[in-house]
């Protein structure tokens, strides 16, 4: 995970704000169209199948595009493969990483 979170930071170009969605995203302070977004990815992730066209209709209503949300789904289905097949081979985390 810590490489995740160095890239979290990086991409916000805020610490505060990512430590905040590290800690809890519920009450990081988020506009609605990220905590849509990261509801949706959890929910992809943990549960996917209890998708529904409403989880869908969730990230349009706050102002996902159709492309948007196929790069979510994407981004979120191939996070979640990659890090199956590592944790399947057991590849360990790189050391060189810092946090």
């Amino acid at each position: 995970m810590v490489h995740h979170r160095r890239g979290l930071r990086r991409l916000l170009g805020d610490d505060d704000l990512a430590a905040r969605i590290e800690d809890d995203h519920e009450t990081a302070g988020l506009n609605s169209r990220r905590m849509a977004m990261i509801r949706y990815a959890l929910k992809l992730t943990l549960t996917p199948a209890a998708m529904t066209v409403g989880d869908v209709n969730e990230l349009r209503d706050v102002g996902f595009s159709d492309l948007d949300i196929l790069h979510i789904v994407e981004v979120t289905a191939y996070y979640a493969y990659v890090n199956r097949i590592a944790d399947g081979l057991g590849v360990p985390l790189e050391d060189w990483i810092e946090d």
